[in-house]
């Protein structure tokens, strides 16, 4: 179960991951329109408005990405929040489509999705990394729903200028939620090495790149589908554009019921990578369903649903992963990697969900999607199980200086990281119990004073 710090950081960081969502969604379902009012703006150009945000996004995520596991987190996460509401204020205040395209190109140059992630990863113990990972998952379905729903009724009140000043509100509100999450200093065994070098070892790395492979198809199927499917929820479910919010948040809802109980049995059980394949074929059985049951209702809504509670288990077992699978001091990288990764399939989803619209063969269309899900589960039968960590907590002695104390727990076999929380004066303690042997045991009963139970 969460500890109180644990549950106050994983509430305050997957908020901002939300608020920063949401003043991103909002603009989607509207700016196709509002966006004719402004000077200059061609349908390319309002394209290139709306998708040149995530384009800064997949370009800067692995630069952000690599700062973090050399400096503090927080500050680098406050960097790239304000250069979000500034991109917000200079969109807001133009009135060319250029000018919209300048801001939206500096907020997602804020390109922190894996410093957050990260920094998540430092302040919650192992055993309850896939749980407070799964809350953040969900914290971004849910933003993106509530959005696709506010988006136009905002637009209506504040016009296409207020939406995007409502963004830069959502950014600084962000910036006040961290004063919710502990202040970190990471310690580890160091290995020097540049830029560079990290990132291609990252890059070396198979089962991380299976990892990449995976956000970027979960995320190119997402964008795609619901580029895809709101024409044929009006035509075959007789359900108007303005209620397809009340559509997808109930969907929401019951894929989270069923993604829990998964997500526990990944982490308790250590299934993670057979609920993980078991997530791809849902998407796959999803998108099966819609290939030969678009035109029913209910078969639409179904196959809607199935690919909702796949989507959201995938959303919370892939970062969690992530973090088990990255090597330790280059944790940030490897979800910067990663982080680029999803921002490009939503790029390519875009794009392909497009071109679908054009082909006019609505089971053609599904059936792409299904082979693109395919292709992904044969690159994902390769991933081996992760190393699964054990977390204790240790109160930061009084005597020692903090620096000398980590590094001599750092010299005990076994042990792979330590978190110190200084306000807290509590540290996290990162094992792997395989590696522990009785010398590792004696030397640390000896450093702390007493037994610890691992």
């Amino acid at each position: 179960m969460m500890n109180a710090l644990e549950r106050r950081s994983t509430f305050a960081l997957s908020s901002i991951f939300a608020l920063r969502m949401l003043g991103l969604f909002m603009i989607i379902p509207v700016f196709a329109v509002a966006g004719q009012s402004y000077q200059y703006a061609t349908p390319a150009l309002i394209g290139l408005a709306v998708g040149v945000y995530g384009l800064s996004q997949a370009l800067l995520q692995i630069p952000f990405s690599l700062w973090a596991d050399r400096f503090s987190r927080k500050p680098l996460i406050v960097f790239g929040l304000l250069l979000f509401a500034l991109g917000g204020a200079v969109a807001a205040m133009s009135e060319t489509i250029y000018g919209v395209i300048i801001g939206r190109a500096i907020a997602g140059a804020g390109a922190v999705s894996a410093v957050v992630m990260a920094l998540l990863a430092d302040v919650t113990r192992e055993e309850q990394r896939t749980k407070a990972m799964a809350i953040m998952g969900m914290s971004i379905g849910l933003s993106f729903v509530i959005a696709f729903s506010l988006g136009p009724w905002l637009t209506s009140l504040v016009g296409i200028s207020g939406l995007f000043w409502v963004t830069t509100i959502m950014g600084l509100l962000a910036i006040l939620m961290l004063f919710m999450v502990p202040k970190t200093t990471r310690h580890h065994q160091n290995y020097k090495q540049g830029y560079l070098k990290q990132l291609k070892q990252v890059l070396k790395m198979a089962d991380l790149n299976r990892l990449h492979v995976s956000v970027f198809s979960l995320h190119l199927l997402l964008t795609a589908m619901f580029v895809y499917i709101p024409s044929q929820l009006i035509e075959y479910a007789d359900i108007p554009l303005a209620k397809h919010g009340i559509v997808y948040l109930p969907l929401l809802l019951i894929s989270l019921f069923f993604a829990f109980p998964s997500i526990i049995l990944a982490e308790k059980y250590r299934q993670m990578r057979g609920i993980f394949l078991t997530a791809i074929g849902g998407i796959i059985i999803g998108l099966i369903i819609l290939i030969f049951g678009y035109q029913s209702k209910y078969l639409l809504l179904l196959g809607l649903g199935l690919f909702f509670i796949a989507f959201n288990v995938m959303e919370a077992l892939l970062p969690s992963w992530l973090s088990k699978a990255a090597p330790i001091q280059s944790k940030a990288t490897a979800m910067g990697v990663n982080a680029s990764g999803q921002f490009l399939g939503a790029f390519c989803g875009g794009i392909l969900g497009g071109q679908l619209l054009v082909l006019q063969h609505t089971a053609i269309g599904w059936s792409i999607l299904s082979v693109i899900a395919i292709v992904w589960l044969l690159v994902s039968f390769g991933l081996a199980q992760p190393r699964y960590l054990s977390s204790i907590v240790l109160r930061l002695p009084e005597a020692k200086q903090t620096d000398e104390w980590t590094s001599q727990l750092l010299a005990i076999r076994g042990i792979e990281e330590v978190v110190v929380m200084s306000e807290q004066q509590v540290a996290y303690v990162k094992v792997d119990k395989q590696q522990i042997d009785d010398a590792a045991r004696q030397h640390l009963t000896h450093l702390l004073g007493k037994e610890v139970a691992i």
